[in-house]
């Protein structure tokens, strides 16, 4: 049980800093899918 629990919580670390690592190496979706005739923002 304490093994899973930590596999949850290693989940969840692993998942937040991958999503913080991307948005500021510029793979966010956003910036992935706009393009001149995309409005995001708006």
């Amino acid at each position: 049980m304490r093994a899973m629990l930590a596999a949850f919580a290693a989940i969840v670390v692993i998942s937040i800093g991958a999503s913080e690592f991307l948005d500021r190496a510029g793979f966010s979706s956003a910036e992935q899918a706009s393009s001149s005739s995309v409005r995001l923002g708006e």
